[in-house]
């Protein structure tokens, strides 16, 4: 029977059955976004919750616009949004380039699974606010730490991603391939990886996202400018406008990149839930 996917990219569906569950999420989505806005700014400016815990939606975009023309008591904030970008992105390249190669390593030999998967799960349950200090003393207080700490968070999600991905492939598989003539190598590479790769994507949207989330804790550490560090200082002189407005930029680029990292899984891997 064949099968169509949703518009979303998300939950496929049989010709002539519906999967439950299936079907465009996009208007739920919208509307849900609308009503919270929509009660946050009543709750705000009805008076029901002071600006000190929740500012109204006004003073937000206001400081939104302050840090985007300039105009605001800082850097403007397309400055902490580059720094940003730079240490989330170049930790998550690095982490991709040696993650991965890893994981798979971990999932087809168990000599590197001996070795790498004790010290993997056992750091990977550490918060980075844990190890911080002992990456200060190692690497000083230039970017190398801030670097090494979204790195660290990176990793572990990546390869175990990896590492269960390479076990996707059916024995059907890989003994057709064999009993065809191919090598150990051309069934990594060409029936392993493939099918490994959907696991892999779906772990690289999950690790850019603890990228994203210990970006504070990495720019705690003696940062001039991103945009972690423009929302501890604010929180430090009780200015929850500016800490809203640095959650709803950080959460919107995190956002936006997942879905790029959604049409690049829709486009690797097309074949993803048509099994």
């Amino acid at each position: 029977m064949p099968i169509d996917h949703d518009p979303d990219g998300e939950a496929p569906r049989t010709s002539g059955f519906r999967v439950p569950g299936a079907g465009p999420t996009a208007t739920i989505s919208v509307v849900t976004v609308v009503v919270l806005l929509l009660l946050w700014f009543v709750a705000t400016n009805a008076g029901w919750i002071r600006s000190l815990f929740l500012p109204t939606p006004q003073a937000v975009l206001a400081q939104f616009v302050e840090y985007l023309d300039g105009t605001a008591n800082d850097r403007p904030l397309w400055e902490h949004f580059a720094w940003s970008m730079l240490r989330v992105f170049s930790a998550f390249a690095l982490a991709c380039l040696t993650a991965i190669p890893l994981g798979i390593a971990m999932g087809v030999s168990r000599v590197a699974r001996g070795i790498f998967d004790p010290p993997l799960e056992f750091y990977r349950p550490l918060p980075p606010l844990a190890y911080l200090p002992l990456i200060i003393i190692w690497f000083g207080i230039d970017e190398a730490p801030k670097v090494i700490l979204i790195y660290l968070a990176c990793f572990a999600p990546l390869a175990l991603a990896a590492r269960s991905g390479m076990r996707s492939a059916s024995q059907e598989q890989m003994h057709a391939a064999y009993s065809l003539g191919a090598s150990r190598w051309q069934v990594i590479r060409h029936v392993i990886l493939p099918s490994a790769m959907p696991e892999i994507i779906v772990g690289m949207r999950i690790a850019i996202g603890f990228g994203w989330t210990t970006l504070v804790a990495a720019e705690m550490v003696a940062a001039n400018l991103g945009l972690g560090q423009m929302v501890l200082n604010a929180s430090n002189f009780l200015r929850t406008d500016i800490v809203i407005m640095g959650i709803f930029v950080i959460g919107a680029v995190a956002w936006l990149f997942d879905l790029l990292m959604r049409a690049v899984e829709r486009r690797v891997v097309p074949w993803k839930g048509q099994g």
